[in-house]
């Protein structure tokens, strides 16, 4: 079977954020199983213009457009704030749209406090339903991200270990499937689909 491609976008562009650390874990985490292909993308390298962003722009951000093209699923690293998720993940997000279509998506939630970014998920589900991904079973939750990496960034609480591992084989399952879905079933929103 090929490698299932599974980008992460890190969804904040706050300086001193603690979501980094997560982010990165879960990517070299990811890199470990030989069935994911992974990148990391960072919403501070997204550069968007004051007067116009939106689908209408993505040819201005090829790596990001291309890569969810080929991409079989979609990590989200959402920090919380103020309940919600913030503007540069809603700005990266919003360049594309039919290119994320029956692709699965699973997120991370992480918040300083001690719900480790439910309620960011749950803001985040309605939205990227309206963009045609599919949401997996489990999320990924860190809370009181602080205290759960050193400075180093080094993971303090080897627990997160098997959460992981059971948040990515939901996550390889449902690509796997939706991947077949979208190679072998007909729909409107794959003309070019045989099958």
């Amino acid at each position: 079977m090929d490698k299932l491609l599974l980008p992460v976008l890190l969804g904040t562009n706050r300086r001193k954020r603690n979501s980094v650390n997560p982010a990165k874990w879960l990517v070299s985490e990811m890199e470990k199983r030989p069935e994911i292909e992974t990148r990391l993308f960072d919403a501070c390298d997204f550069v968007f213009p004051q007067d116009d962003y939106g689908q209408g722009i993505k040819d201005q951000f090829p790596e990001w457009r291309d890569t969810i093209i080929k991409a079989d699923g979609l990590v989200i690293v959402a920090p919380e704030y103020n309940h919600g998720y913030s503007g540069a993940l809603k700005a990266v997000l919003d360049l594309l749209l039919k290119e994320y279509i029956h692709k699965a998506v699973a997120f991370v939630g992480v918040s300083a406090g001690p719900w480790g970014g439910t309620r960011v998920i749950e803001a985040m589900v309605p939205m990227v339903r309206e963009l045609g991904l599919a949401v997996t079973f489990s999320d990924l939750n860190f809370a009181k991200v602080q205290k759960t990496f050193d400075a180093e960034g080094r993971l303090l609480d080897p627990a997160f270990e098997q959460r992981a591992k059971d948040f990515l084989d939901e996550l390889v399952w449902m690509a796997t499937v939706l991947k077949w879905g979208r190679e072998n079933v007909s729909s409107k929103h794959h003309p070019n689909q045989t099958g």
